[in-house]
């Protein structure tokens, strides 16, 4: 490829931004142009649903890349304008406003939206969800001391704007569709302790039921379940799962299957053009199935690696999945992903928390999950990577006991 030839990117989120970086830092000397839809630097989301709302003092954006790094990069960054269309022959992409800027390579990481609530609601009542960080402000500066919040969804982002909203002396009220809280994810135990957390902290539950339908109340929404039960809110938050941002690439007639549907290096049906991040599907060697992962480190270690593939590099992606949830003062993190024919082991740490190890049928390790101090949870999930990484099946016995240091499993 030329010098002259450009790297583009459409999505300045983590992956987009980190694969503008590590198009630098592995020696693009050519044009790379990244796009992205809102008008300010491209941030980080992670805090939006915490530090954002919690804050004494209304904080900014934590940005991924300040305008001088973006210089000293040579990076373009063209924000506050939206893609609509690729046309692969000419390789060319255009914009709303009409504009059209050429690409030799380029990257999708459209990322993913809220998925909206289908119930009917009123006209007038004050509901939203938290995706970008207008949204963050929006939510912030309608939570205070006595007002009342009902989130729907009991879900990662759901469950920890409810902590925020609680700690900022706000009534609240968690729907929760399912059976149990965090049902995807996590296992039962642990969201057994993540409930008690979340009520001792003052936080009602509501689960096993949906919303049948959202009045408008004098200035306030009524929102009434389908068990019989009501709650009034100064403000309805919804927090029920994402949608991939795939309409740009199925309009291109890249293949879609549960995202924009990329192989092993990351290319999508197109060879010229690669994915990365929420939007994407890929093919994953320790699971032998296709997965899309909505995490901020996966999104970040795509980012790279498509990158550097963009480039030539031709290297599979095999990273573990990794995620984690502020709740409280407690974090809850998980590694690799587990089915339900695995076996489960469990490591009691006492007071520290508990942790969860997942084994296939053969005794290797494929996941791990964790609720607790801090310290405590990221060094038992750090080993169990590395342990899922090598391929190991450690002692079962020794796994349980919280005596044993992981880190001896590792030979």
């Amino acid at each position: 490829m030329s010098n002259e030839a450009t790297m583009m990117i459409v999505g300045a989120g983590i992956a987009g931004s980190v694969a503008a970086q590590s198009l630098r830092a592995e020696g693009w000397r050519g044009r790379v142009v990244l796009i992205g839809h809102e008008a300010m630097l491209p941030y980080e989301r992670p805090p939006l649903s915490k530090a954002t709302l919690t804050e004494e003092v209304e904080p900014g954006p934590k940005t991924l890349m300040t305008s001088e790094r973006l210089g000293e990069l040579d990076i373009e960054y063209i924000q506050g304008r939206e893609v609509v269309a690729i046309d692969r022959a000419a390789h060319i992409v255009r914009l709303a406003d009409g504009g059209r800027l050429a690409y030799e390579r380029l990257l999708l990481t459209t990322g993913a939206r809220a998925r909206p609530a289908s119930n009917l609601i009123a006209q007038g009542t004050r509901i939203t969800t938290l995706r970008t960080y207008d949204d963050a402000l929006f939510i912030r500066r309608a939570i205070d001391q006595g007002s009342e919040v009902v989130v729907v969804g009991g879900g990662f982002i759901g469950l920890e704007v409810a902590a925020s909203a609680v700690s900022r002396g706000a009534s609240v009220t968690v729907i929760e569709a399912g059976p149990r809280l965090l049902a995807r994810a996590v296992p039962a135990p642990l969201a057994e302790l993540i409930k008690a957390k979340h009520e001792r902290s003052g936080v009602r539950l509501e689960i096993g039921t949906t919303i049948e339908r959202v009045d408008a109340i004098e200035g306030r929404s009524k929102v009434i379940l389908t068990n019989g039960r009501a709650h009034l809110a100064d403000l309805v938050i919804v927090g029920i799962g994402a949608v991939p941002n795939v309409e740009l690439a199925r309009t291109a007639g890249l293949a879609i299957n549960n995202g924009i549907a990329l192989d092993e290096l990351l290319a999508t049906s197109d060879p010229d053009i690669f994915g990365a991040g929420d939007c994407c599907s890929f093919p994953h060697r320790l699971y032998n199935e296709r997965i899309r992962l909505e995490a901020w480190r996966s999104a970040q270690q795509q980012g790279a690696a498509a990158a550097a593939n963009m480039l030539g590099a031709n290297s599979p992606y095999e990273k573990i999945p990794w995620f984690w949830s502020d709740q409280y003062d407690q974090t809850l993190q998980v590694v690799g992903l587990h089915r339900e024919q695995d076996i489960a082991v469990v490591r009691d740490l006492g007071p520290n928390g508990l942790v969860i190890f997942y084994l296939a049928n053969d005794g290797r390790i494929v996941a791990a999950c964790g609720f607790g101090s801090l310290p405590a949870i990221a060094r038992e999930i750090r080993f169990a990577e590395m342990m899922i990484d090598r391929g190991l099946a450690p002692n079962v016995e020794a796994l349980s006991t919280p005596a044993t240091n992981l880190k001896s499993l590792l030979s």
